[in-house]
């Protein structure tokens, strides 16, 4: 819902600045589109000018390819119109942005997706003031909370290890985007043989491009028959096709941060499960609302109503807004930074397709 009056809301195309005349995130083609990141669900292609941080453009331009794409540096302050318009680190992935609304003497936070935990791919979160705060909650349940990134990284290794003694491969399921290159930047370099998909290697390009550091890999079309001991970068779309099937014998895991439900791992038929996940935790998401200092809260996707029901037992305005994000999902719609896959098991995915 929105609350009448309201200068910022929910539109058939997506959240709208009314005096900016300005859309974040649009779901449909618009004429001027401020982008947080560069997931799918996040940043489509064919509106007719992109503003977004400049740790993103590259990124974004992949996506987008030819658009008109401007770019501010971190908290540097723009008008458009009569609205001041901001970007501040959101932590969930490279170049991610927190955007900054400043309207008549009112502050509002569009937090996008986000995440509290360090991450050596891109600038640490950063905390911000609101009368206003929209916040995504996809892990919007007491249930979720992370353990120590540096502890799960050392869980990772030593089941490489172990895959590696018995003579097998071990196949680790990420969201190309983000998800791989965080995993590869906290790996030491020397661990080991390490193969990734071809969408994650283009990523990787993209992300050494601007200077990240990754652990030396391969692409897996180098891929040596007879190999073992290795660690295979995949995304889960890809799991129980034929390209899996070339690493056998191999035991399989993923890290995310549905993880942390042992369902989720027998569900998906997986040997291990890594909880890491890209967006913040039940912990994070209140301390970031609590410490925005606003009053009024509106959900954007997750589970908004449990959260909701949560923050307003406890004296906040909570509302539920209807969008299209999808937040973290085992389908990895965003993975590849194109469109769907349309054959997972050749190895190779879609060229940058509108979304």
């Amino acid at each position: 819902m929105f609350l009448s009056g309201e200068w910022l809301r929910p539109a058939p195309e997506g959240i709208y600045c009314e005096p900016g005349d300005f859309y974040i995130d649009p779901w449909r083609p618009v004429p001027r589109a401020l982008i947080t990141h560069a997931h799918s669900d996040h940043a489509r292609a064919g509106c007719g000018a992109y503003l977004t941080s400049a740790e993103n453009a590259p990124l974004l331009r992949h996506r987008v390819g030819s658009a008109s794409i401007e770019a501010l540096p971190w908290g540097k302050p723009l008008r458009i119109g009569p609205v001041e318009v901001s970007f501040h680190p959101a932590g969930h992935i490279r170049g991610s942005a927190q955007i900054r609304l400043a309207y008549r003497g009112e502050v509002w936070v569009i937090t996008g997706d986000y995440k509290r935990q360090a991450d050596p791919t891109t600038a640490l979160f950063e905390p911000l003031r609101a009368d206003v705060i929209v916040s995504e909650c996809t892990f919007g349940l007491p249930i979720y909370r992370w353990p120590p990134a540096e502890g799960v990284i050392q869980e990772l290794l030593a089941w490489w290890q172990a895959c590696a003694a018995e003579g097998k491969n071990a196949v680790l399921y990420v969201y190309a985007l983000g998800k791989a290159q965080r995993v590869l930047a906290s790996l030491p370099s020397d661990a080991g043989p390490l193969y990734v998909h071809a969408s994650i290697a283009a990523i990787n390009a993209l992300y050494e491009a601007e200077g990240v550091k990754l652990a030396s890999w391969r692409p897996a079309t180098e891929w040596v028959k007879g190999t073992a001991g290795a660690l295979i970068l995949a995304p889960p779309q890809v799991q129980g096709s034929r390209w899996v099937e070339r690493f056998a014998p191999y035991e399989e895991g993923q890290a995310s941060g549905w993880m942390a439900i042992r369902g989720r791992r027998r569900q998906r038929a997986l040997d291990r499960g890594f909880v890491l996940s890209d967006h913040a935790d039940f912990p994070a998401l209140e301390e970031t609302i609590r410490e925005s200092g606003a009053q009024r809260v509106f959900l954007t996707h997750g589970y908004r109503a449990e959260m909701a029901q949560y923050l307003r037992t406890r004296g906040w305005e909570a509302y539920l807004w209807e969008t299209a994000y999808a937040g973290e999902v085992d389908s990895e719609p965003d993975g590849s930074l194109g469109g769907p896959v349309a054959d997972a098991s050749s190895g190779e995915l879609p060229p940058e397709a509108p979304a």
